[in-house]
């Protein structure tokens, strides 16, 4: 940048010519501005003499013919500078800001400099001033920026005003020295060489030479020691010492001293560059050859480009399927191909149809499994794997029937409703192999993401289509077997309600051309056979509920779970187990009493487990004792040998291996309590303190066991008898008692039927009188009855009453008695509309003071003309009716259906009777003859 150098030349004189008067105008009297006011004339035989304005540099001095940008943030000093530069008189002195006591001049601290700076006033800032300074002319104002460029060396001599600083300066000559001093010479040639060698590193250092000799002129000594300090990175000490120094030949050795270390770094940095470059060519030189030969492979033919073998790739998974696939898919698939070979392979939108043409080449457009129609081979294998359940095999062989006689394969959906263990997931596996359909399940309990069902939109990173899309791609065909787990157990959250999402996929008018979000194109699952589970029914929405076809499956009777027990559980634990079917027996007794006392609940799970525990318990003993089928077998390899005990699917009965290592045998920590087995299920009874002995600490019976010596010196020990006597020893005390609490109930107990997810149980209803006085009438439930339950005894109360006045119009009973009805288990909640009948014959046994006929149980719902109304779970009650030996049940008619369909094996001994009204109750239960023995 070219600078006129005319107001320098008035103070840069020639030794040679003399002082010349320097006329400036005064800038400030007295911290004023005066206007017009002219500076003294000074002695013409002295040096001129100037009052300059004090500019603080923070981080470098300026050096004679360099330029230095700085930032005023002092509106005083900034109007100063600008009245000056207005004035025909643009300079200042500027002067390096000396460091704070105590401080470390090589840390950084970021812009705290600056912020002192300005606050830095009057005597403060001169005494942090270094005396030398630079003339500086001042060439541009913008702002609170300043562009100063350096002309020669100052000293200050004294302050003359404070606000802002304006100083007394003397200006600055070099001292004589010799230019043909060889040692000058040779100093400053050594600077030249360095500095040549330098500036070869960095084309700005080259462009300071040149605006440098622009505005200085030709490099002579002094000029040659400025610049090369003003170039190099010391710190502002060393430049400082060097701006100070007047002896020629000192700064030229100590801006030689700067400039080595410039060059040190120079190659330091050099160094750096040349292994950053060698990585980074080495990287891209690695690639364009790698280029460069997918070019040439290509012009040769040897290969193609990533983007025409993927095209290859999906138009070879089309070919063997173009016939079947439909003709909107195929257009779609089409068009993506055009647009992935338009589409840069670097781009994201290039990823996003790659990934697409992936789904839709790699889906079984078409395809279908061979089906079987073969009734009794269907009928078998479904009896190979599961024991009863007859309704559900009977829908599969109509399935099947249907799809015979028709000729093509279908799809339907159907649910399955139960409790927990009874064979739901499990046998959707059975199914699919007695149809020969390829099976896949997908969980939806707690789903709440519609995403999961339909997919996502492609837009979004990391899109997936859904699980039927997915489900399709595994099987490889259009009618798989899908089951869909736990279906009532459908969450719901901001993303959106699954179970209305299911609707589309379930609707057999819709599914035809179910629309997943990420394929966006409509595919055919009317041909999959959907099966879903669930506990219980009344949870699922009833859109959902009425695009399926239920089947109820009721849980197993005992007679079911010992055959369950004999032919699928302890057949497959003691396989799973390593034990031999003749070193261990476990009696009809001893299993029929773990049902009974330990595993009551509607489903084989906890009966599995059970048999598991005994199976371990028994591997331990035989193994401690050393039966083992092969003699010499070393101790070194015993102790290493893994016991391999799996726990097998309660459902599916299929094997699932696991290694246990010695297992120590388990504490039984057994629950004894009285109460019934819904309220098993739902509180959390206290252990006993009591620690059942385990077998292996009791000394071996002589009947279960007889040690003969063999010829290798090892133990043979006789199978282990497993009965009534020593089943507690395996599985601890009973976890249930007989639900009977009464041989005959007293006068105001009645025995009812409830349904409990356990499934089933018997229920007492007990009422007491309180008080009696006129007018008392009054009743009191307790019993943690749910609302529906609190409403039927207030029915059953009204109905009681009336029945009593027609009965015996002169007993007053109900309105002059306060009474208390309470139904046991208090801690199990309890509700439901089907206990009524049974409150109303607590009532009146009560107020006649007449026991209810013995081992009678009776359960519907009554209304306030007392007719009685259907109930559910007719197979439940009457399972738990046949276990506390009720041999006389009463049912609502409307019930007769449902008792009908039960297997003879449940009906079998038991006394029945439909009513339709509360009077023929009251004639089985209290219309004796009094004499009537009980």
């Amino acid at each position: 940048m070219a600078m006129e150098m005319n107001g320098a030349s008035r103070h840069t004189g020639e030794s040679a010519r003399p002082a010349r008067l320097v006329v400036e105008r005064a800038a400030y009297i007295d911290g004023s501005i005066s206007q017009g006011l002219l500076l003294p004339i000074l002695n013409r035989t002295c040096l001129a003499t100037l009052l300059v304005l004090a500019l603080p540099l923070p981080h470098r001095p300026l050096f004679p013919g360099f330029y230095m940008p700085i930032y005023v943030k002092d509106p005083k000093l900034l109007a100063a500078l600008q009245e000056s530069r207005k004035r025909q008189a643009p300079y200042c002195g500027a002067f390096l800001l000396k460091d704070e006591p105590d401080t470390d001049p090589s840390v950084v601290t970021g812009s705290e400099s600056d912020k002192n700076i300005s606050d830095l006033k009057g005597k403060d800032l001169f005494n942090r001033l270094h005396e030398v300074g630079t003339l500086a002319q001042i060439t541009t104002i913008q702002g609170d920026q300043v562009i100063l460029i350096g002309h020669r060396r100052l000293r200050i001599t004294e302050m003359v005003s404070e606000n802002p600083l304006t100083v007394k300066v003397d200006h600055l000559k070099d001292k004589p020295y010799n230019k043909d001093d060889d040692v000058i010479k040779a100093t400053s040639f050594e600077v030249i060489s360095t500095l040549r060698d330098v500036l070869k590193t960095s084309s700005l250092w080259r462009d300071h030479v040149q605006t440098y000799t622009q505005h200085v002129g030709d490099f002579n000594f002094p000029r040659l020691a400025d610049f090369g300090a003003a170039i190099s990175g010391a710190n502002k000490l060393q430049c400082q010492e060097v701006l100070e120094e007047l002896d020629v030949y000192k700064r030229l050795k100590l801006t030689l001293e700067l400039v080595k270390k410039e060059m040190e770094i120079s190659k330091i940095q050099e160094s750096i560059a040349k292994a950053i470059e060698e990585k980074i060519s080495g990287e891209q030189r690695r690639y364009l050859l790698n280029e460069q030969l997918k070019a040439i492979k290509k012009e040769l033919g040897l290969e193609t480009d990533d983007k025409t073998a993927l095209s290859e790739k999906f138009r070879e998974r089309l070919e063997p399927n173009r016939e079947k696939i439909p003709e909107h898919v195929l257009q779609v698939i089409e068009e993506e191909l055009t647009k992935l070979q338009l589409l840069e392979a670097s781009s994201s939108e290039f990823n996003v149809t790659r990934n697409y043409l992936d789904w839709l080449t790699a889906l079984p457009w078409g395809n279908y499994s061979d089906e079987n129609f073969d009734v009794l081979r269907a009928q078998k294998i479904l009896d190979e794997d599961h024991y009863g359940l007859t309704d559900v095999k009977e829908r599969i062989l109509e399935f099947i029937a249907v799809g015979k006689l028709r000729g093509i394969s279908q799809g339907k959906i159907i649910c399955l409703s139960g409790p927990p263990g009874v064979g739901k997931t499990s046998i959707g596996r059975s199914i699919a192999r007695a149809l020969n359909r390829k099976f896949f399940r997908f969980s939806v309990g707690g789903l709440s993401d519609v995403a999961e069902i339909k997919g996502h939109r492609r837009t979004y990173i990391g899109a997936m289509p859904g699980k039927m899309v997915q489900c399709l791609k595994n099987v490889g065909t259009a009618n798989p077997l899908v089951l869909i787990d736990e279906i009532d157990k459908l969450g719901r959250g901001h993303t959106g309600d699954p179970a209305s999402a299911l609707l589309e996929l379930l609707d057999p008018e819709q599914n035809a051309n179910f629309l997943d979000h990420y394929l966006d194109v409509p595919i055919d699952v009317s041909k999959v056979l959907f099966v879903c589970t669930a506990n219980v029914v009344d949870t699922i929405p009833n859109p959902l509920l009425d695009r399926m076809e239920v089947v109820s499956i009721a849980g197993y009777i005992t007679d079911e779970k010992v055959h369950i027990a004999r032919d699928y559980l302890e057949k497959a634990t003691r396989e799973a187990c390593g034990i031999k079917p003749e070193q261990v027996e476990v009696t009809d007794a001893a299993l029929l009493a773990l049902i009974e006392n330990y595993c009551r609940e509607a489903g084989v799970r906890n009966l599995q487990k059970q048999i598991e525990k005994i199976y371990r318990k028994i591997a331990l003993q035989l193994v401690r004792q050393g039966a083992l089928i092969e003699p010499a077998v070393p101790v070194a390899e015993l102790d290493a040998e893994k016991i391999e005990c799996v726990e097998t699917s309660t459902e599916s009965v299929e094997v699932n291996s696991k290694k246990q290592n010695n297992e120590i045998l388990e504490e039984a920590e057994i629950v004894h309590t009285d109460q019934t087995p819904e309220e098993a299920e739902i509180v959390q009874m206290d252990p006993q303190p009591n620690h059942v002995q385990s077998p292996l600490d009791q000394p071996t019976d002589s009947k279960d066991t007889a040690e003969t010596e063999g010829s290798e010196g090892t133990k043979a020990v006789d199978k282990v008898l497993v009965d009534t006597s020593n089943l507690a020893d395996f599985v601890g005390k009973p976890v249930f008692h007989a639900e009977r609490i009464y041989d005959q109930t007293p006068v105001g107990v009645v025995m009812g039927l409830a349904w409990t997810a356990m499934g089933g149980s018997t229920l007492y209803i007990e009422t007491t009188q309180i008080e009696q006085g006129d007018g008392k009438g009054a009743l009191n439930l307790t019993g943690q009855l749910g609302e529906v339950m609190k409403e039927s005894a207030q029915i059953a109360h009204t109905v009681a009453r009336g029945i009593l006045l027609s009965k015996e119009p002169d007993n007053l009973f109900f309105a002059n008695t306060k009474l208390h009805l309470h139904v046991p288990a208090g801690a199990t909640p309890k509700d439901g509309p089907s206990a009524g009948c049974t409150m109303i014959t607590s009532f009146l046994s009560l107020a006649m003071k007449k026991l209810v006929r013995k081992d009678l149980a009776m359960t519907g719902e009554v209304t306030l003309t007392g007719k009685i109304l259907p109930i559910g779970g007719v197979k439940e009650k009457t399972i738990a009716a046949r276990r506390s030996d009720v041999k006389t049940i009463i049912f609502p008619s409307a019930n007769r259906r449902d008792f009908d369909e039960l297997s003879p094996n449940v009906k079998e001994g038991l006394d029945v009777h439909f009513v339709d009204d509360y009077s023929q109750i009251f004639e089985l239960a209290l219309g004796y003859d009094e004499n009537e023995k009980k």
